[in-house]
């Protein structure tokens, strides 16, 4: 059977994976996983090839861009390939592009989810789900862009949320930090001058989700901006309208000040 199985490796370590994605794993002909796209801090592939019995064929960025996934769809012309990507296969990733070519080529394809950013970061937020507006990455400063800010004073607008995903080069260890990311927003309010991103302003920062030890903390900018949040990955929202139970899960969970309560509606 010609087929193409999409599994997500969830947010850390080789433990995030599902049952489902398991079993899809140990009875797969072929299987290969890419590691560029995020950092699974805890992650060892040597403890995934004993748990799954499989020997992992690694497949870099320019392998899936450049290459357009030749070695992977050639393997699920044999027979059934499983492709492993952490978190969920299609969030924040451009993976689809894989999957067009495979149905083009007649390969039958398949989804297992995994853990994602997306339901990591509310999870341990508090903040509401249907709350959250478009979400934006923000790149390293050689790839400075005013579309974060931009999106954020949309989003604010509408009393919506922004999930910002800190942009990483995890092969080659470069992590954009959120105190990098802070300084990049206020620099370009200072040019714009809209009141979006103030020392006032309220955000919460974010490192290793999904992990056994993540850093949650939620304050005003001029304050937030010092805060050390140790290893990546790293996530940012900025909040928009708050509700009260919102503000007191930011308290509870994220080491908000009592301040916080003034901003409730």
């Amino acid at each position: 059977m010609n087929e193409l199985i999409f599994i997500g490796l969830g947010l850390n370590d080789e433990k995030g994976i599902t049952i489902k994605g398991l079993e899809e794993t140990k009875s797969a002909d072929a299987v290969f996983m890419e590691l560029y796209t995020s950092l699974m801090p805890d992650f060892s592939l040597q403890r995934f090839e004993a748990l799954c019995g499989k020997k992992i064929q690694l497949v870099s960025r320019h392998d899936l861009e450049e290459e357009n996934g030749t070695q992977i769809l050639q393997a699920a012309k044999k027979g059934k390939a499983a492709f492993l990507v952490p978190g969920d296969p299609f969030i924040a990733t451009t993976h689809v592009t894989l999957r067009i070519d495979a149905e083009k080529q007649g390969i039958k394809t398949r989804i297992v989810h995994g853990t994602s950013i997306m339901s990591a970061i509310v999870s341990l937020s508090g903040l509401h789900n249907y709350k959250f507006g478009k979400t934006v990455t923000v790149p390293f400063p050689e790839n400075f862009s005013e579309t974060p800010y931009n999106v954020i004073a949309q989003n604010k607008k509408l009393g919506l949320h922004t999930l910002c995903l800190l942009d990483l080069k995890a092969h080659e260890k470069l992590f954009l930090s959120i105190n990098q990311a802070l300084k990049m927003m206020r620099e370009v309010e200072e040019k714009k001058k809209q009141n979006v991103i103030t020392p006032d302003t309220v955000a919460v920062g974010i490192a290793r989700a999904g992990g056994n030890n993540p850093t949650l903390k939620a304050d005003f900018i001029k304050d937030l901006a010092n805060f050390d949040f140790k290893e990546p990955p790293f996530s940012l929202i900025f909040p928009g309208e708050l509700h009260f139970m919102e503000v007191d899960s930011l308290i509870a969970f994220a080491g908000a000040p009592a301040e916080f309560r003034r901003l409730a509606k």
